[in-house]
């Protein structure tokens, strides 16, 4: 017969099983709760931010809905302990139908009626202030290529230190109420003029900054875009750039890992 393990070795187990199963509830309280990571798949939010940055997302500003919580732990409809959004945030939702987690920026809220003339922003009836800004020179890397929807319209540039820049043309977008951002408008495309967009009740409406490289809410959900979003799915606003890599690492060469890293962008704040 096997001998049983000493009492000793018994009870350490059990004790690192607790203190295992402790982190794990910590980490979904925290996770549902409070914040969450988020990374950047794609440039559709450039030039704020660029694909490899990773993010926090505050959770509790827009209170909590099922897809508040990982693993399908709570299954309910609407939202609780919530307050309104506010246009100019940057939201991180759930994709209609899908488990996959977007993030754009909220322009609309119910009842708005927006629109774009010739890549011109407009919320109801009224142009949103915009300037034309310095390119935005973004590194290219990696995982950020110089990605233009009209490649004809492609332009890099040389850095100081001799880097390949991609230049990409910038405004600076004024919402009603103050908030101020950088949009990128690379050229004339098929969203830069659209119909007149009624915001529901319970809804919002999203785009993102880079905005002819990004299917949001000036497309339907049959098209690939995202419609007007169900406030339901909104899972919370972003928060801090807690790292960001330009996708040179190699996992098997440690040293690549601190090279990678854009350091310049931790710490940017939403």
């Amino acid at each position: 017969m096997t001998p049983a393990p000493p009492a000793k070795q018994r009870s350490g187990l059990v004790e690192t099983t607790r203190f295992l199963l402790l982190l794990f509830v910590i980490a979904v309280l925290l996770r549902s709760f409070f914040v969450a990571a988020f990374s950047i798949p794609s440039g559709s939010m450039l030039p704020r931010m660029m694909i490899g940055d990773y993010l926090f997302v505050a959770k509790w500003p827009y209170g909590y809905s099922r897809y508040s919580f990982p693993f399908d732990l709570l299954s309910f409809d609407g939202r609780i302990l919530g307050t309104p959004p506010e246009r100019g945030d940057v939201v991180v939702f759930r994709y209609p139908g899908s488990e996959q987690d977007y993030v754009k920026r909220l322009i609309g809220l119910p009842g708005d009626m927006i629109q774009v003339r010739q890549g011109q922003l407009y919320i109801n009836g009224e142009a949103v202030e915009r300037t034309r800004i310095a390119d935005f020179p973004m590194p290219v890397s990696p995982n950020s290529p110089c990605r233009f929807v009209d490649p004809s319209r492609k332009r890099e540039v040389q850095g100081e230190d001799g880097e390949t820049l991609c230049a990409y043309p910038r405004y600076r977008e004024t919402l009603p109420g103050g908030k101020s951002y950088d949009v990128i408008d690379q050229a004339d495309s098929l969203a830069d003029t659209t119909e007149v967009f009624m915001v529901p009740e319970g809804h919002v409406f999203v785009m993102g900054d880079n905005r002819d490289d990004s299917l949001d809410s000036r497309f339907p959900v049959s098209q690939g875009g995202v419609g007007m979003l169900r406030q339901e799915n909104l899972i919370g606003r972003g928060l801090i750039t807690f790292f960001s890599t330009d996708g040179s690492a190699e996992w098997a060469k440690p040293w690549t890992w601190v090279s990678a890293a854009r350091w310049d962008r931790i710490g940017e704040t939403y």
